[in-house]
This record gives C-alpha cells, structure tokens and sequence, in this order.
C-alpha cells in the first residue's frame, strides 16, 4: 500500500499535533514543478523542483529524539508530538502529513572545485511550507526518507550515524548562536542497509534513520547552477542550462520571500540584484567568522552545501576542533586539504564568485567583484570582533589586538592546546589589582591550560612531516647543491610547510616533557600579558562585564566527534539516553552546571573544576583517531 500514490492512501480522520500544521507549500506555487512520468532518477530540466509520487516508509519506525525548541518554531510542543502513535510515520516520512506535497529541489554544485552537473535532493523530501505570525515561515523537510527524482544510484537512505551526528549539530550550533537549519526530530527504524563507513570496502549493516529539518528555505549556492551552460573542464552543464526566465523567477522568488528590504529599497532590478548578492555575501563572511570563533570545520563546503540565506547547512563530515590547528581537516575523504580550517574564509569567497557567475547577465560583471573583493575584509571584521569577545577585550578595539590573537593561537598550535577548553579558562584569569604579581595572579590559569596541551609524544606525531622522505631528503640536499634553486623552492607554501614541521620536530627531539613544559608556561605568559594588560587599563569596567562577555563567547561544550561517536555506540545497542543527554547538554553550551567536585591542582588556589557530565574534559587519545568521511 505505501508504495501506491498518495491519492489512494487511507489517512485517519482524527487530528493530532503534526495534523493541525497548516501549509501554504509557496516554492510550489512560485517555481516551475516536475511531474515525473515514472520514479526513477534522471536529468530534470526546467524546473527547480520534482513531485516525489510515492512514500517508502521505513520498517517500524521510532523515535529516538526530538527537539522543543525546534518544534516551537511549528507552533507544537515536542510532548504532544510524542503522544501521538502516528508521529514517527509522519516525521519519517512514512505516512503523508495532510496538506503537505513531497517534492525533492533540483540544483547543481561545485564539488572539491568541479562542476558535477546536476545533484538535487538525493536523500532529502521536502513535504512544505508553514507559516504563521508568531513563528514565521518555516519548509520542513525529511532526510533519509528514501528514493526522489536525484538519488542517482543511491538508496535516498540515511542512516542513524549520520543521522545523530547531523540532529545534535543543528541543535547545537544553534544553542551557539550561530546561523544554522534546524533539527526537529529524529527517527530510526528496524529497516537495514549495506554502508561502507570508513570508506575502506568493509560494508555494514545499518539502520536507516530519518532527520526532520526546519529552515525558512534551503535553497543554496547550487540552486542558481543548474542554468550554467557546459563547463570547460568538467565537460558538463546545468539541467536547464539557458532558461533565464526560470533564472529570473527564481531569484525573483527568493528576493521577494527572503529579502523584503533589498526588494523595497531599490526599484531597478539590477541594483536589486546587487544588493541581493552584497547581503548574502556579508551573510556568508559573517558566518564562516562565527565557525572560525568557535572552531568549527563544516568539511564539504562545495556550493551545492552554501546556503543563499547564510545558515549552516548539510552536516556531514563536520567536525570542532578538539587541538588548534590552522590545518585541521575534518573530513577524511579530503585528501588534498581543500576544506581545511583555515581554509573556510577563502573558499567561501571562492563559492561567492561562483554564485556571481550562475546569476549572470542578472549582475553587473564589475560590481559583483568589488562586492567581492570585500568580502575578506568583512570577514576579517567579523573574526576580530568575535576573537576579542573570546579574550574579553571589552574596551575599545586597538591597532594591537589583531597581533594579539595570531600569538596566542600561535602558542597554542604549537603547545598542541585544546581550542575549546583553552578559550573556556581564559576567562579565569583573574581581575588585576594594584601591586599585584602578574606571575602570580595568572599563573594558576597558565597551569591549567597547559593540562589542556598535547604531550611531547602527541606533539611528535602532530609535527611529523607529511611529504615523502624521498621528496624531503631531495629538497634538503638541494640546500647544500644549490642553496639558489632550495631558496626558490623552499617559498613554496607546501614546502615551507613541511620545513616549518621539520623545524619543529627536531626541536621537540632534542628535550623533554618538563623543559617542554617550562617553555610553554613561559609562552603562554607572554602571550596573555598584553590582555591582563588592558584589563588594567579597564578598570572602570565593570568586571562582570568581561566575565559576561568572555563567557557567553567561549563556550563550555561543544559536540566534539567523540562527544557524538559515545551518543552513536550507545544508540546502535539500542540506547538512546546518551543521544537525549548530549542533547539537553548542547542546549545550554555556555552555562557552567553544579559541579561534581573541585580538585586542587596544586598551583595557588585555583582549583580545576570537574563536572558532573564530563563532556568539558579533555578528549581521550582514542578521540584523534575517529575518521568521518
């Protein structure tokens, strides 16, 4: 029966929570609609989305997690959700929602820096819109529900791995103020597919699982793609390549939906349109300046994952950064580092110009690229705004402040130190009084911070040269044979890379763990001198005042990789108490709950504070060696 279309489906007559949801389904109305002839995937062309014409309902479905702050956004309470026997078929997908119109959205994407032609939702079913005057407008999705129109040779499945992972995440980033989509539930079942996790060959069983997400719109970056004729190095081109009337509705749609204010200041469509793109580009350098602060890594950044309202979208291979580490890169599949931290700023620029290009003879060639060519200085605006708030530096910005950051992050790179734990203490270095020994005042905080740094065994590993010996011992001989020639080669970033990495071994080498340790407290002073310097200059500051900041900046907790790989263990025995735990733990990441109790750390008074749920601790060693791909 599930299998037939939704016509002849029998719906019960009763009305529950879910079925009390009004939808308007406005992308419908607005955009062009594909109405397959048959359920398979295939090329759509002229249209931005695809009617889905039969549910795939998973076998005994149940719920694992919802979400009340997500759920408030429909107007629902999450308990009444849960009452209702019907609501794991209707947040799965199983059974069809009345008033909603499962569709999957067509586009298009750069991926890894090649066009690949069309994608579309592949294992994502739109069922609609709502939207109401307190709550505002909301599409609701479900991900993993089965086959759409884009599937390709996929299954259209997600499974309960990647499915915890993406549901805590949303939640979280939201708790962290960051822009984001939303995760209202998340549901799992006893229907089994084959998948290859660590993407080795070895192909497991695992339980298909289903995500319901909320966002005012998900169409993205890649969305205004698939008008792209042929590429020149892919060989490929967009669905509706050429269709710029489709082009124009489109971004007509989303102005007029999303962007009401840039609609309403400018009455020429081309000033519209540029004032359009300038928004989403300060959206986006806002954005990826928020993950910079908090050490997020999203790990596919192709423009088929950049939203078009500036939100985090698509989690997948994401990860926090447990040691600072500009290189860091959290999707193992990313062999050549594109998206590493570092990285995120440039290649969203880089996303930007390829959006500027899809929209066309829509913009002026010239002007998108001085909006461009903005962009990092916004986003470096943004980055020092939010790192000063980490530091506490409350009081006026100085010329200074920027060479503040870059050191501490420095010494804590090289000390190997957990990024958010380090930035969680800062805030307990102490308010300076006259006559007061600075060694002495912020010691205590220093000893603490260096129980969050890599030992000199860790740092060894970390610091060990990726290039081939072969290649290594070649460059260095060379700068014997032709010192010329290895001063050319050695400004090459790759290779000044790896001498840097070599530098830093040898000298880790040649000492031990406490001559290491005695140097790192020595950095670690210098470092945070010139902030308990403007603390001094701040005294008619309010205290509380920097602690407010400081705290409300740095958060506590964040959903670190072994965070979530604890919640998937638990959850794959049948227990999903650790999933709802890390939940209500997440919602509130900047708030310090009672603690279990207070060590004494042996320096001063300062005490280290050891809490209750144990996810501010340090990361295990087992932690580094979690690959998500």
């Amino acid at each position: 029966v599930w299998n037939r279309p939704f016509s002849t489906i029998f719906l019960r007559t009763a009305s529950s929570a879910l079925e009390r949801l009004t939808f308007n389904n406005t992308a419908l109305k607005r955009l062009p609609v594909d109405v397959p002839a048959e359920p398979c995937s295939r090329t759509v062309p002229g249209a931005c989305f695809s009617r889905v014409g039969s549910l795939h309902p998973l076998l005994r479905p149940r719920i694992v997690a919802l979400s009340q702050s997500a759920f408030s956004l429909l107007g629902l309470r999450a308990q009444d959700v849960l009452d209702d026997p019907l609501s794991p078929e209707y947040l799965s997908g199983s059974r069809l929602l009345p008033g909603s119109e499962p569709a999957a959205h067509c586009y298009c994407g750069h991926q890894f820096g090649l066009f690949t032609g069309q994608l579309g939702d592949g294992a994502v079913m739109y069922l609609g819109e709502v939207e109401s005057d307190t709550h505002g407008h909301w599409e609701i999705q479900v991900k993993g529900a089965g086959v759409t129109p884009y599937s390709r040779d996929g299954d259209g499945r997600k499974v309960l791995r990647s499915s915890i992972r993406e549901f805590l995440c949303s939640e979280a980033m939201f708790a962290l103020g960051i822009p984001t989509t939303r995760a209202a539930s998340l549901v799992t079942s006893d229907l089994y597919i084959s998948r290859d996790p660590l993407n080795n060959g070895e192909r497991i069983p695992e339980r298909c699982s289903v995500v319901m997400r909320l966002a005012p719109s998900f169409i993205r970056f890649g969305s205004f793609e698939i008008f792209l004729g042929r590429d020149e190095f892919s060989g490929l081109q967009g669905p509706s390549a050429g269709r710029q009337d489709i082009r124009a509705q489109l971004l007509d749609y989303v102005i007029e939906s999303f962007f009401p204010h840039v609609l309403q200041a400018h009455h020429n469509r081309k000033e519209r349109n540029l004032s359009f793109f300038r928004e989403v580009t300060m959206r986006t350098a806002k954005l990826v300046a928020q993950w910079q602060c908090v050490g997020f890594c999203h790990g596919v950044l192709n423009t088929d994952n950049m939203s078009i309202l500036g939100l985090t979208l698509d989690y997948g291979p994401f990860g926090f950064m447990d040691r600072f580490d500009p290189d860091f890169v959290c999707n193992a599949s990313d062999k050549r580092r594109r998206y590493s931290y570092q990285a995120q700023p440039s290649v969203c620029r880089w996303n930007l110009a390829r959006l500027a290009e899809a929209l066309g003879s829509e913009l002026k060639a010239a002007d998108a690229g001085a909006v461009l060519d903005d962009f990092m200085p916004t986003y470096e605006a943004y980055y020092l705004c939010g790192m000063r708030k980490k530091l506490g530096l409350v009081r006026k910005e100085e010329a200074e402040d920027r060479e503040v950051v870059s050191e501490l992050l420095r010494v804590m790179h090289n000390t190997g130190a957990d990024f958010t734990n380090t930035f969680r203490l800062l805030s307990r270095v102490p308010w300076p009084e006259g006559g007061d020994d600075e060694r002495a005042t912020v010691g205590p905080v220093v000893d603490l911070i260096l129980k969050q740094c890599a030992s000199i065994e860790e740092l060894k590993v970390a610091n060990k040269p990726t290039m081939e010996d072969r290649e290594l011992a070649m460059i260095l001989s060379m700068a014997h044979t032709n010192p010329v020639m290895f001063g050319m080669v050695a400004d090459r970033p790759d290779v000044a890379q790896q001498l840097e990495l070599m530098g830093r071994l040898k000298e880790l080498l040649e000492t031990d763990q406490e001559e290491l340790k005695e140097k790192q407290r020595w950095l670690y002073f210098q470092s945070l001198e010139p902030c308990h310097n403007s603390f001094k200059q701040d005294l008619h500051l309010v205290k509380q005042q920097r602690l407010r900041v400081m705290n409300s900046s740095n958060p506590r907790v964040v959903l670190r990789n072994y965070i979530a790989q604890n919640a998937i263990q638990a959850a794959d025995k049948g227990d999903f108490s650790e999933v709802n735990r890390i939940l209500k733990v997440l919602e509130d990441p900047y708030t310090d709950p009672e603690p279990l109790c207070q060590q004494q750390d042996g320096a001063g008074d300062e005490k280290e504070k050891l809490f209750a749920d144990g996810y501010d601790a340090k990361p295990p060693a087992w932690a580094q060696k979690i690959c998500i791909t």
